[in-house]
């Protein structure tokens, strides 16, 4: 079903913190008409094209559409899943780049620490969402930014300036939950 007007806003303010105005870019593309869908607390990002073939499928038979991009939690927050990550990142405002050594650390769900740190967007201010990418230009996950980029330079090694949110390795760690 379409989602309401309170759930749509929900979902774009968390969608907003990543990418910022470039949330339009999301809905309005040159390739065709991308809506949003609710099925089962879970939201789908789906071309109009593919939605039409799925009005023939009953919604109790149907398992997913298009690109799940989070869900709602039961008390109406909206968690975006990793699999958004190929939408977020080409439009991401606010980047971190994190060390060789420190990938590992957060592809296995863990905070990134300043010791990790490579490169951060300037003007990052503090809790703003970002999306993390190795030092070769791989976006792995996202997160929100513990400290603001001027915090980050002053602070010492052991602090953490990124707190985890989504990263590529739960596609490993929870496959089982993923739709």
């Amino acid at each position: 079903r379409p989602l309401t007007e309170e759930e749509t806003r929900v979902m774009f303010e968390k969608i907003a913190k990543y990418i910022g105005e470039n949330l339009q870019l999301l809905v309005d593309r040159p390739d065709g008409t991308y809506c949003f869908r609710l099925h089962n607390d879970r939201v789908y990002y789906v071309s109009e094209k593919i939605l039409k073939l799925a009005a023939n499928i009953s919604g109790d038979k149907l398992v997913s559409l298009g690109t799940c991009f989070g869900k709602f939690t039961k008390t109406h927050k909206f968690r975006l899943h990793i699999t958004a990550l190929d939408y977020l990142a080409p439009y991401a405002k606010y980047k971190v780049w994190i060390k060789p050594g420190a990938e590992q650390s957060f592809l296995y769900g863990n905070h990134v620490l300043k010791s990790g740190l490579g490169r951060i967007t300037e003007n990052t201010s503090q809790y703003q969402g970002v999306v993390v990418y190795s030092m070769a230009d791989i976006p792995l996950g996202f997160g929100v930014a513990a400290k603001s980029t001027q915090d980050c330079r002053k602070v010492d090694p052991m602090a953490i300036v990124v707190f985890h949110q989504a990263d590529i390795g739960e596609y490993v760690r929870h496959e089982e939950t993923l739709t």
